[in-house]
């Protein structure tokens, strides 16, 4: 069967195991059903923005052209360094989609990809988060009221923790096992009074079981760039990658708006 359309991040639903829906050209395919046969992905080579839909020649953070990526609020600093965000204040490129993303209840957690890091994420995008970054295990640390107040926890906790993920590890499944609950409460305690009035008392963990066959032995990361037909038997999927046969893998969400035709 042959689709056509423009890349978006996978879908998913936490289920034993985690499944992965793939939308293309209004076409859903679940990726799940796939594992253990041969596919093809090939890049027909167009991007198109994932926000405005033009052509565009490069794409930026993971899909933009360039007018979007300097002016739509999904790309704004504060996405990926909370602690900048300031629609609090009244200042943001878009205060309608600020009141709806950065003005509600924010989650500061702990997850293990491959060890524990401190994350920030919206309290509507939980697990979907946990699950995009490829995580195990993850639980609440702390709920805030606004974006920026997660960013300082964010912030005072990456002095004894790590905030990104080490991909090639999260996809070997290294895992250094750990103590959510007692990582958690030795972190709150190193927090000043007036952030530690948000900690979380939700100490359930959610564990996630990814749909993998076999975890490559090392990594060897594809790009449509590069090789515009990549093809191989799925082994797997964890977080936005997809694990062939032969240790390589592609994060689909990089390519997001890459126009590609699946074959399976």
């Amino acid at each position: 069967m042959e689709i056509s359309g423009n890349i978006r991040k996978m879908q998913s639903e936490l289920k034993e195991p985690v499944e992965y829906t793939l939308v293309l050209g209004g076409t859903e395919v679940k990726m799940n059903e796939l594992l253990g046969s041969q596919i093809s992905i090939e890049y027909l080579g167009e991007i198109h923005c994932v926000k405005c839909g033009r052509l565009t020649r490069k794409s930026f953070a993971q899909g933009y052209c360039y007018p979007c990526f300097t002016t739509a609020p999904e790309t704004e600093e504060c996405v990926l360094r909370p602690e900048l965000c300031r629609a609090h204040e009244g200042v943001a490129r878009d205060m309608e989609y600020a009141q709806k993303n950065c003005l509600i209840e924010q989650v500061v957690y702990l997850s293990i990809t491959s060890g524990v890091k401190v994350g920030v994420t919206r309290n509507t995008q939980v697990p979907f988060r946990w699950i995009d970054q490829g995580a195990v295990q993850a639980i609440e640390l702390a709920r805030t009221p606004n974006r920026y107040t997660a960013g300082l926890i964010e912030v005072h906790l990456k002095s004894s923790l790590d905030d990104k993920t080490n991909w090639r590890a999260m996809l070997k499944n290294e895992i250094l096992a750990q103590d959510l609950i007692e990582r958690k409460y030795a972190a709150i305690g190193t927090l000043p009074e007036n952030l530690a009035v948000y900690a979380s008392s939700n100490d359930h963990i959610t564990n996630i079981v990814y749909p993998v066959k076999s975890y490559p032995e090392k990594v060897g990361s594809m790009n449509l760039e590069k090789e515009p037909r990549i093809e191989g038997i799925l082994e797997g999927i964890k977080g936005q990658y997809l694990i062939f046969r032969g240790n390589k893998v592609i994060n689909i969400r990089n390519f997001g708006g890459y126009k590609v035709k699946l074959s399976y």
